[in-house]
Order: structure tokens, then sequence, then C-alpha cells
């Protein structure tokens, strides 16, 4: 009995000490083959869609001959006025729907689906006609994604690199809670004005061959509670119902009494 009893207390310690499966990431991840390593790599750069903005830049060694690609350095003012600093809007030229921006000069450029270096090779192949040796430099100002659910630090995140994976996104979050659903990341993400939808399995090696690694502009990773999580909330739900209805009963146990009280006083 004793060594029944012994054993029992064993198997309870170790399995209190070992790390639950749906808690570490990327489980087995120290025992991948080569193979299996060169399928989850992949490359990715991200591309200009419609709605961004893009702050673009025109230089060359004589700043004068390549005024006309760059926006006034002031702000038109009325007759009478002082003129002002342009502001930082003035910059920026907006992707419309079709993927396209008003450049100086040019007209219209198709920027949609394009990366930032292949824009840039575009708008100097373009501005190389007027202007000897352009160089042009392209950003993306609204880059950013947000991450909400069970994380530290719910919010969104603006982007200044030309990519972000999800598990850069969760650590510039504070990281999962401990009440995440490791197995189940929602990542939700439009695409020619159609919602898509992702699921990721941190738990799991996979993660990283995953389309849905590297985020784009405007993604929402979502990180729901485990069910340990969601178990304690209906009950504490239900014990917040059950007190409530109770409480109702109580009271209107209570007046009743006082009013049986006061008819039966009145009657004497």
């Amino acid at each position: 009995m004793k060594q029944l009893i012994g054993s029992l207390l064993s198997v309870l310690f170790l399995s209190a000490c070992s790390t639950p499966k749906n808690v570490a990431y990327f489980e087995g991840v120290d025992n991948l083959t080569a193979k299996e390593l060169s399928d989850m790599h992949q490359t990715y750069n991200t591309s200009i869609m419609p709605g961004d903005l893009l702050n673009i830049t025109v230089s060359a060694w004589d700043p004068n001959v390549v005024t006309p690609f760059n926006p006034p350095a002031f702000a038109s003012a009325k007759e009478g006025e002082q003129p002002t600093a342009a502001t930082e809007s003035l910059y920026n030229y907006q992707v419309d729907k079709n993927g396209k921006i008003k450049f100086p000069v040019i007209g219209e450029v198709k920027a949609g689906g394009l990366t930032r270096e292949e824009l840039s090779d575009l708008l100097e192949s373009e501005i190389s006609k007027y202007v000897k040796d352009p160089l042009v430099s392209v950003q993306i100002t609204n880059f950013k994604v947000t991450v909400i659910g069970e994380v530290a630090k719910p919010g969104t995140l603006n982007v200044t690199s030309d990519r972000i994976s999800i598990l850069d996104a969760i650590g510039q979050a504070g990281d999962l809670t401990i009440n995440a659903n490791r197995t189940n990341v929602l990542v939700v993400r439009e695409e020619n004005g159609e919602k898509k939808f992702g699921r990721i399995d941190l738990t799991e090696t996979e993660t990283f061959a995953s389309p849905y690694y590297y985020l784009r502009q405007n993604d929402i990773v979502y990180v729901e509670p485990n069910d340990a999580k969601k178990r304690n909330y209906r009950y504490s739900q239900a014990q917040q119902y059950n007190v409530t209805f109770f409480s109702t009963i109580l009271s209107a146990i209570s007046v009743i009494t006082s009013m049986v009280v006061t008819l039966v006083s009145l009657k004497k």
C-alpha cells in the first residue's frame, strides 16, 4: 500500500513539474531535419497596397533640378499672409483603390503590388528622362498591425521596417499571457477587399512555414483565451447570476414581509 501511494505521489509530482504541450512554443524544433528546415524557409517583402501612404523623396547632385518632383517646401498662403512650413502629409502619396498614385510631372504611376525597391526603380527610370542619375526613396508611413486578446499589452503596432512576423508582433505586445490559447491564434487579413482568416499553432514548428507567419499591413492578430480561462469566466458569470438572483429573491421576501407586518399592525 505504501508503495502504491509513493508511486502515485511520484507521478503527480512529475506531472506538476512538466511543461504542458499547449504552453511551450515550437515543440520538437530541436529534432527538425535539414530538409524540414529548408522547407520552412521563406522570404517576404512587403508589397504596396491600396490605402498605403507613401513618403517619396527624389534627390540628385543638384537639388534644384529635382524640385519639380518634390512637394513644395512651404504650404500656399493667402495674399498678405506669411507662408507656413508644410506638414508631413504634403510629402505623402496615398495609393488609391486601383493601386495608383499621382506623381508630379510623371502623372499616374501603378504602385500597387510593387515592393518599395521596385517602385523606387520605376520612378528613377521615369525621372531619368528629365534628370541625370536621380535617387528615389520610398517609405510606407502607415504600416501597422493590431494584436488583441490574451497578450500583455494589446493594441496597434506601428511598423518601421519592411516586414514583421507574428512572433515580432506578439513580442512587441508583451508576449502571450498564461491564459492564452497558443494552438489557435487567428490572423485576419484583407486582400482585394475580401477578408481572409488564417490559423497558427504556436506550439508547432509549422508556424515558420505558414503564409501568415509574416504579417501584412492592417493585419489583426487575435489570441483567444484557453479552455481554463473560458471555464473560469463561465463559472464567474454563473456565480454572479446566482448572487444577483438570490439577492433579488431576498429583497422581494423582505418587502413582502414588511407589507404583511404593516397590514397586521393596521388591523390591530
